[in-house]
């Protein structure tokens, strides 16, 4: 059985790229374009959130969310993804990756519906029945991320894994860009049909009414990818290698409890076990440090794009456009930056992936967004000139540009490589629950942090901060830090899965049963692991 154990394996990672591996990619990546829409559409229509519902008669500026309200709509999402992946990572190895692969999306289906639908009699009322929303969202969303990698993982053969895991997580740039595509139409279509003028001119008519639309239509069209790939998720069947290396191991061991299968396999270690932190203790926190850092740095850049635009004099000052145009103006000057520099950056690293190494990739992007942010940091008045504006726009797009073709990707990528088959879904959870405990203190953090100095120019509500420059060096100097952490990362490029888990040191599956092997081999060499 041993040698049939291993015989599945090796089909798997020798399989040819076929049609079944490309249908797994779109099933598996539709999540991911959901989940980026869905965390990253929020940033685009909260300065309407601020103008609707906390206007401020006589106020010289329109009205913004108050800092609390704020930090929770741009927030919460994050505390529910980080919720989300430690549970549905540890739910996943528990039950399989195919029970609980539907549930996840189905959660994002109905939050994103949810949210859309937000209602109170009161403003702080819409906003926390919209949080309320927003964390199941993001509880949804967190699932997403362990099984998906998991899974492509185990579908994928060993020469293009990382080609295959990197096109998952890929698709989260078309989400992005599809967020500032969705936005741009929907405002653009107001703003035409209920001409409005600026908040100068009239400070009351510059949001009409029908601007409430704007957002909850923005926020709602998120479910409906999801909604589409929902019946080929539950068409996919559990993966080869679970099935392999973890359910016929507890299926021997129900029907023969004298067989003392677990104690005799030395690869039955747990996750608090002194093995587990001797053989993989380090990788962990290599894989959850250099996430958290990377978050910290990426979603602050991602979600509050919009006031690094204000800062710089790209986007015209809030009193000069009505609400809906303000809509338009911010969606098109992130559309800009995802076409130019999100969505390039993760195809690169598709392409690279298995040439380059995950290690050479993620130290790569650390150095260039370090040394980029910096750039962007030290000469920050340089950069305010009108004339430099256009500068500072290609600088901004290579630093997002090289952290999708860097640590955004291969952070992803290599939890789902390293560990081994019945802890990988709960150690890639681990992982990316640390890196949206970096995006909770970007998200959080940069906020405050971004503020004027000068308390004559922060937002209405806000203390002063440390200024966007400053805000940009602290960036730069965590970028340093993933520098020095991604060292504790292993390269995982043309190794098999058991090969860098250590689980083809086991007698896969136990003795017996040869019959089952032959079938899962099969399975293996027909390419039957998910449909088509």
């Amino acid at each position: 059985m041993a040698r049939k154990g291993k015989e599945v394996l090796n089909a798997l990672d020798a399989a040819k790229t076929q049609m079944y591996h490309f249908t797994a990619i779109v099933i598996a990546g539709m999540g991911f374009f959901t989940d980026a829409y869905d965390l990253f559409s929020i940033s685009l229509v909260t300065k309407l959130l601020g103008r609707i519902y906390y206007h401020v008669d006589g106020s010289k500026k329109p009205g913004t969310l108050p800092p609390n309200v704020a930090s929770a709509v741009n927030g919460v999402a994050f505390c529910g993804t980080l919720a989300g992946q430690l549970f549905f990572g540890w739910l996943g190895d528990k039950l399989g990756r195919k029970k609980v692969y539907g549930i996840t999306l189905m959660v994002m289906v109905l939050c994103s519906l949810g949210s859309g639908l937000s209602f109170g009699h009161s403003s702080n009322g819409v906003m926390a029945t919209l949080c309320f929303f927003r964390f199941w969202l993001g509880f949804g969303i967190g699932g997403d991320y362990p099984l998906s990698a998991t899974i492509m993982s185990e579908y994928a053969n060993k020469k293009t894994r990382g080609a295959f895991i990197a096109a998952v997580f890929a698709m989260q740039g078309f989400g992005i860009l599809a967020g500032g595509i969705v936005s741009l139409i929907v405002s653009s279509a107001f703003d035409h049909a209920f001409d409005a003028p600026t908040y100068e001119v009239d400070p009351v008519g510059s949001t009409v009414p029908q601007a409430d639309y704007v957002w909850r239509i923005v926020l709602m069209f998120g479910a409906i990818p999801a909604l589409l790939t929902y019946y080929w998720r539950m068409k996919m069947p559990e993966t080869a290698r679970f099935t392999a290396l973890v359910l016929r191991v507890d299926l021997i061991a129900e029907e023969d409890p004298q067989s003392n299968l677990s104690s005799s396999n030395p690869n039955s270690f747990g996750l608090f076990s002194k093995e587990f932190a001797r053989r993989h203790g380090l990788h962990l926190v290599g894989t959850a440090t250099t996430w958290f850092l990377l978050d910290i740095a990426y979603y602050s850049s991602n979600l509050f794009q919009k006031d690094i635009y204000s800062a710089i004099g790209w986007i015209p000052a809030a009193e000069t456009m009505n609400a809906i145009h303000e809509v338009y103006t911010v969606s098109r000057a992130q559309t800009l930056i995802a076409l130019c520099g999100t969505v390039p950056g993760y195809w690169f690293t598709v392409a690279l992936i298995d040439y380059l190494g995950r290690f050479f990739i993620q130290l790569m992007g650390f150095i260039f967004m370090t040394v980029f942010m910096f750039a962007l940091a030290i000469p920050y008045d340089h950069w305010k000139h009108r004339d430099n504006r256009i500068g500072f726009l290609i600088m901004y797009s290579l630093t997002m540009f090289f952290a999708n073709f860097g640590p955004n990707a291969t952070t992803f990528v290599v939890p789902a490589e390293i560990f081994p088959a019945r802890l990988r879904s709960t150690c890639h959870g681990i992982s990316a629950a640390s890196g949206k405990a970096g995006a909770i203190v970007g998200a959080f953090g940069f906020l405050y942090a971004a503020q004027s100095t000068d308390p004559k120019k922060t937002d209405a509500g806000y203390p002063p901060g440390i200024g966007v420059r400053n805000s940009l060096l602290m960036l730069g100097g965590v970028n340093f830090l993933g520098i020095v952490f991604t060292l504790l990362v292993p390269e995982s490029k043309g190794k098999s899965l058991e090969e860098l888990s250590r689980e083809d040191e086991e007698q896969i599956g136990g003795g017996g049963r040869g019959g089952d092997a032959t079938e899962m081999m099969d399975v293996a060499n027909s390419g039957r692991t998910v449909p088509v």
